[in-house]
């Protein structure tokens, strides 16, 4: 698995073109027994002629995107010309054909990358295991043999980079689904500060917690797309100094429940990069203690998704898979008190904070509480599907409440099962919050091969 900045040397250096690592991710897409088929849902007719096209723009002296030559996935939830935007469902099999791209689209066509394909998700991104009963469910790339859930949503983003059919998925993150599956799946992966990138064209789960990020290989990859995507200075910031870097370690809310494996890999993170000068610092959010009571009464995605989907899930329910369609129904029990209220918790939980983080250059916690189980027990077993899409919820869905910024650190050793550390900060940090990242991940990673 090669880097962007890897992929893009060797093309400056002329030992390979945008043609060859098409045709090698295309390859990999359609190879027997391979996760091609449940990966993608639909793979571009045209990325062949785009990446020859780059190749000759290349070899005529045109100055290069900083994404040229470079095979990139999108979820299908980013609307693309001529296009139909379904979501990872058949409900919307039949609907016209998207008329502009996305913003989103447009700037990776802008920066020079080639799209390979619309990769594969839970049913209009709401869930967290990865599950899509219409398209089949791309395996974790880790314990193939028993075949181990994604994560989700973008469940095909993060299997489309760690089986090199793409060198960069783009997904959507309203509770964590880009960081949840990069976690799983040992990759690395970014959730920006909301208002940072642009949700036009984007299909919507909740308009008040999606943004928009990349699972890549590595945090710089990573920062990469966040600056094609974010339409910034396309640079990746230099990793900042660990000596002397001050890190909150959260100790109540996040670290409940946490399985034998990403407890061990977590405490075993945190004491690398202690031997390697940082400073850590333990610290309590109490207001998280309120999330499980507040949540009771329903969830802001559960309300604004309801809005968006009560026409479709009222006359083609039967049709939705039956979990996701369960949730969007959750929002129509749900008053309109009961939204507000979550609203101005959530107004109080960004204001905390800004006081929790404030003393220190990040917060750091396991980006979820499990390694990946077996695909055949959640699949059939509705209990064991709940339970594992509340835990791999719960720690991310903080940064998305907060109108935070975060980044997921690969953290394990080769060969074990992949786990993440996740680096948070608060609205607008991004910058910094990819420097620390950056700087920590020198530490703690796998060696890549």
């Amino acid at each position: 698995m090669r880097t962007l900045q890897q992929l893009s040397a060797a093309l400056t250096r002329g030992e390979t073109s945008s043609e060859a690592l098409l045709s090698e991710a295309l390859a990999r897409i359609v190879a027997p027994g391979g996760e091609g088929s449940r990966t993608f849902v639909r793979v571009s007719s045209t990325a062949l002629e785009h990446a020859r096209l780059s190749d000759t723009l290349r070899a005529l002296g045109v100055p290069p995107g900083p994404l040229a030559g470079i095979p990139v996935s999108i979820k299908d939830l980013f609307d693309v010309a001529g296009e139909t935007t379904v979501g990872g469902s058949k409900v919307l099999g039949t609907a016209q054909p998207a008329l502009a791209d996305s913003l989103v689209v447009q700037r990776l066509r802008s920066a020079g990358a080639v799209l390979v394909g619309r990769t594969n998700m839970t049913e209009f991104a709401f869930d967290a295991v990865g599950l899509n009963p219409h398209y089949g469910t791309p395996r974790n790339p880790y314990d193939r043999a028993v075949g181990r859930i994604p994560g989700g949503s973008s469940s095909g983003a993060a299997v489309s980079v760690s089986d090199g059919m793409s060198a960069i998925g783009i997904g959507s993150d309203t509770g964590g689904s880009v960081r949840i599956p990069a976690a799983l799946c040992g990759l690395a992966a970014f959730k920006p500060t909301q208002r940072r990138i642009s949700r036009a064209g984007v299909m919507p789960l909740s308009t008040t917690l999606d943004s928009v990020g990349a699972i890549a290989p590595t945090v710089a990859c990573c920062a990469m797309a966040d600056a094609v995507l974010s339409g910034e200075e396309a640079v990746v910031p230099e990793a900042l100094p660990i000596k002397g870097l001050r890190i909150g370690v959260l100790t109540n809310y996040v670290i409940e429940g946490l399985d034998d494996v990403v407890a061990r890999t977590f405490e075993r993170a945190l004491l690398a990069f202690s031997d390697a000068g940082c400073r850590l610092i333990d610290v309590v959010f109490p207001e998280l203690a309120q999330l499980p009571q507040i949540a009771a009464k329903g969830h802001i995605a559960a309300a604004e998704a309801y809005v968006w989907h009560r026409k479709l899930v009222t006359s083609r329910g039967d049709e939705y898979d039956p979990r996701i369609r369960d949730r969007v129904l959750r929002g129509a029990a749900m008053s309109a008190a009961d939204y507000i209220e979550l609203l101005e918790f959530r107004r109080l939980l960004i204001a905390r904070s800004a006081a929790v983080w404030a003393p220190f250059d990040a917060i750091a916690m396991p980006t979820v509480p499990i390694i990946a189980p077996p695909i055949a027990g959640v699949e059939r077993d509705d209990r064991s599907w709940g339970k594992t899409n509340l835990a791999l919820l719960r720690n991310p869905t903080i940064v998305n409440l907060i109108d935070g910024c975060a980044v997921s650190v690969p953290c394990y050793r080769a060969g074990e099962a992949p786990v993440g550390l996740m680096i948070a900060g608060t609205t607008g940090k991004d910058t910094s919050i990819l420097q620390v990242a950056m700087a920590i991940e020198r530490i703690v990673a796998p060696k890549r091969v």
